[in-house]
């Protein structure tokens, strides 16, 4: 199901804002994940404020959907988004990898309110979403588990292990989404261990594949509600096509900015880029949207 135009337009600006914080929060910590954290800015972004069934009154809720962050050094963004949406303090963020913050720069769940598991040594969140997928059809509940996966992430053999298991006990009410920007801390996915034929991998493994742009978020919504609405025995994978870096020129497609942090200037420069790729953004869903 298509957004509306109005709600597409909200999810761009919000998307946009996220992606300020996030360096802001950057600049803060003095270095975090920034580029792989604008690489899943629109994901994100669908899932907390659309698709999920998640906000602060009912974070706790056994029948809430869950969020599985599997690339844990996303949680320079995903801190925002949990201040953003009222569940953990905003005055905290400023506090962000310091000694002492409940924001470590992978986030503990024992710390933050609102996260589902704690992530960032690689390779564990689909094991934890097949868990909790599997918890819910045996008790008969009806909430969905949703796991994001960084593309580097994919080298480590549990990934497959995992993705054995979902479809071998056709775990369907699991979402798988890899964030396919195919850079990763030392370079290209491709040149430190090639992940292609890579849609077919996971095609071998059972399930169905979508491929969409990973920086519109209308096809993010629209694959992730077909993804829900599925009534086959297969699961579903979202090859989110991206960019690391993305809406941020000097940032874009390096990966060296895997992890860096940003002096005054560059801070500037980014806001400056934000604010134009914003307006292009916007300008799409005015155009494309219904």
């Amino acid at each position: 199901m298509a957004l509306t135009k109005e709600q597409w337009i909200a999810l761009e600006k919000k998307a946009s804002q996220l992606r300020r914080k996030t360096a802001e929060v950057c600049v803060w910590a003095k270095g975090a994940h920034i580029g792989g954290a604008y690489s899943s800015a629109d994901v994100l972004t669908a899932l907390y404020y659309n698709v999920m069934n998640f906000n602060k009154d009912n974070y706790l809720d056994e029948d809430r959907d869950r969020l599985i962050i599997s690339k844990g050094h996303a949680g320079v963004i995903t801190a925002p988004i949990l201040a953003d949406l009222g569940i953990v303090d905003e005055a905290l963020l400023p506090t962000y990898n310091h000694t002492g913050s409940p924001f470590g720069v992978h986030l503990d769940k024992r710390k933050v309110p609102g996260l589902e598991a704690s992530t960032g040594s690689l390779g564990h969140g689909l094991s934890i979403g097949l868990g909790l997928a599997m918890a819910a059809k045996l008790r008969n509940k009806k909430y969905f588990t949703y796991v994001l996966l960084g593309d580097g992430e994919c080298d480590e053999g549990s990934i497959w292990e995992a993705a054995m298991s979902i479809s071998h006990f056709k775990v369907t009410n699991l979402i798988t989404l890899v964030d396919r920007n195919k850079c990763m801390i030392d370079g290209r996915t491709e040149d430190v261990m090639s992940l292609e034929p890579f849609a077919d991998k996971w095609r071998a493994f059972g399930f169905d594949v979508v491929e969409v742009d990973g920086h519109n978020i209308n096809e993010i919504v629209t694959a992730l509600e077909n993804a829900k609405a599925n009534k086959t025995d297969k699961p579903v994978v979202i090859i989110l096509n991206t960019f690391k870096g993305e809406g941020v020129g000097f940032m874009k497609d390096n990966y060296k900015w895997h992890y860096g942090t940003l002096d005054e200037a560059q801070l500037q420069e980014a806001f400056r880029d934000l604010d134009a790729y914003e307006k292009v953004r916007v300008a799409r869903a005015e155009k494309e949207g219904k």
